[in-house]
């Protein structure tokens, strides 16, 4: 009996120290730290999918994890529509996108993010505007219904490169591709014919970061560890030109990276999401140098976290130090 009881007050200990830990861990995060990161997958994401294979993923520009769905969703910068795929790249459905009433020519769409319930934000470069779509597979998104003009600058093909949503307030973060590169935090209101409204307003000096050309942005709210701490407010930034995955601050402050020059070296990598566990996707478009054997498909990238953060092996480490010291006691 003495020894049950000494095993239960043990655990119970043990427990408590873990939870002091793990609220003491947290309350000091400021970083995911992208250096404990590593390239855990690459799969290759179907070309087409939906009805007679209407929409086409032969350059993936854009990717978004839905927490609710537990999927992803990508856009190719073809414009033909959204794919779903699961988490290794199967594809799971398909929707397609009509153009009619945006006033686009080129249908350049290079960012997309998820609002939840099934709604998503896919945004076309050269116009700089946003729509927001219901998914619905097989179905065909009408994108003048719901949509706001960011810019009415002339982008060409230098202009909106990504976005990504705050779950926390409803807004959004947007990057500019180049020429210069610009990055925009703020609030986007979506209505029929583009009658929507948008405040934004610049974060930082682009130039901060030290890269060459933006290739998309994703929030770090989403993430379950970070809740409550300063990392939440952190972002990605995806540069292709450079091809680096920046953590940084809003106020341009970069924190960690990780190096993608060997990560699909012939491929261009657009797009990152992450997931509430902290894991990272990233998309990238087919080989187009001409390097032999090409790939005809464009690529998922999943990355990791390689080792046990920080907080980890404090709670570990608290809770070890504690159960000796307990034991020592009882002996005595």
């Amino acid at each position: 009996m003495k020894t049950r009881t000494f095993a239960r007050t043990l655990i119970s200990a043990v427990v408590a120290a873990l939870a002091v830990a793990s609220v003491s861990a947290q309350a000091s995060t400021t970083s995911i730290n992208l250096g404990n990161y590593s390239v855990t997958g690459v799969y290759s994401l179907g070309l087409t999918a939906g009805t007679g294979g209407a929409v086409s993923g032969l350059e993936a520009s854009a990717v978004a994890y839905a927490r609710d769905r537990g999927t992803l969703f990508f856009v190719g910068d073809e414009g033909t529509g959204v794919i779903e795929t699961t988490l290794t790249g199967q594809t799971l459905g398909a929707m397609t996108f009509d153009w009619t009433n945006t006033g686009s020519s080129k249908h350049d769409t290079e960012g997309l993010t998820y609002v939840g319930n099934g709604q998503l934000v896919v945004s076309e470069e050269r116009l700089y505007d946003a729509y927001k779509f219901s998914y619905v597979a097989g179905g065909s998104a009408s994108l003048a219904n719901n949509g706001v003009s960011i810019s009415n600058a002339v982008v060409g093909n230098d202009g909106l490169e990504g976005l990504s949503y705050d779950p926390r307030n409803g807004s959004f973060v947007t990057v500019k591709q180049d020429v210069p590169e610009d990055i925009l935090s703020g609030s986007l209101t979506f209505g029929a014919n583009l009658t929507g409204t948008a405040s934004m307003s610049n974060l930082f000096n682009p130039t901060l970061l030290n890269v060459t050309t933006f290739s998309d942005v994703q929030t770090l709210s989403p993430v379950d560890a970070l809740i409550g701490t300063s990392a939440a407010d952190n972002l990605l930034i995806l540069s292709l030109g450079s091809r680096k995955l920046l953590e940084v601050t809003r106020t341009g402050q970069v924190l960690s990276s990780f190096d993608l020059t060997n990560v699909l070296a012939h491929n261009g990598i657009e797009g990152v999401t992450v997931d509430e566990k902290g894991n990272i996707y990233l998309v990238a478009e087919q080989i187009q140098d001409g390097i032999i054997p090409p790939n005809a498909a464009s690529q998922l990238i999943v990355l990791t976290a390689a080792v046990p953060e920080p907080g980890t092996w404090a709670m570990l480490f608290a809770g070890l130090g504690l159960l000796g010291f307990t034991a020592r006691r009882k002996k005595a």
